[in-house]
């Protein structure tokens, strides 16, 4: 039988996010204050906005921020100093984005040498999810090319695999992309066209424990809540 979802169990797992290039402070303090309201676990935005959300919202609320967002085309060496700037801001989490045409091309060697890079720089001060772009490695690749990159990841010592930008034409999350991820071993964040609980329940089923959201409320809304009087 599948198990019963409640609201603010699911609010727990959600990095509610905001990265659009036109996001403004004002757009990000609200990010915040909305966060503090739904009970999420961090929320997640760019580099630049890291010092805005500690001072916005819940003093306890951790944030997250996005590194070589969104192409992964960047060097390793600025993917690093960009992760060692955020959490001096205050982050307490990272989500970095690896080179996808690195994988594509099976160099698993460089995509182990990026993700070591950004672990060196912030060291276990903050969590390290790497943003693999799922659909567009099953897409261009194959099975065995994501399971091989998130392999490396693992090795590099990512907490976290990561589906996907959400910015990609490959699209993002799915299921099948889910369940071979979460063989691997680091624990998953389903991120990118996730609008629906059932999408959300969808990801936790195939093995997510993590979920990347900006519609956060629509979402949660349509799970129930837990019964107090129970």
């Amino acid at each position: 039988m599948a198990r019963p979802y409640r609201r603010e169990e699911v609010a727990k797992l959600v990095d509610h996010t905001l990265l659009k290039p036109e996001a403004t402070e004002a757009d990000v303090a609200a990010l915040a204050d909305e966060a503090a309201s739904l009970g999420v676990y961090a929320v997640c935005v760019s580099p630049l906005m890291v010092a805005v959300a500690r001072r916005s919202g819940s003093p306890s609320q951790l944030v997250c921020a996005v590194v070589g967002f969104p192409s992964g085309k960047h060097l390793s060496a600025i993917k690093a100093e960009e992760a060692r700037l955020a959490v001096e801001d205050g982050a307490g989490e990272i989500d970095m984005v690896i080179d996808v045409g690195a994988a594509l091309q099976r160099d698993f060697a460089a995509v182990r040498a990026d993700v070591e890079a950004v672990r060196t720089a912030i060291g276990a001060r903050a969590t390290l999810k790497v943003i693999v772009e799922s659909a567009a490695l099953l897409l261009l690749g194959d099975e065995q090319t994501l399971l091989a990159t998130c392999r490396a990841a693992a090795d590099a010592g990512a907490d976290f695999v990561k589906t996907s930008t959400g910015f990609h034409p490959a699209g993002g999350a799915s299921v099948r992309a889910v369940e071979l991820m979460a063989t691997v071993g680091p624990q998953v964040k389903a991120s990118g066209g996730i609008r629906t609980a059932d999408d959300a329940i969808a990801m936790l089923d195939a093995g997510a424990t993590r979920l990347g959201l900006s519609g956060t409320r629509a979402v949660l809304e349509g799970l129930p809540k837990i019964d107090r009087r129970q």
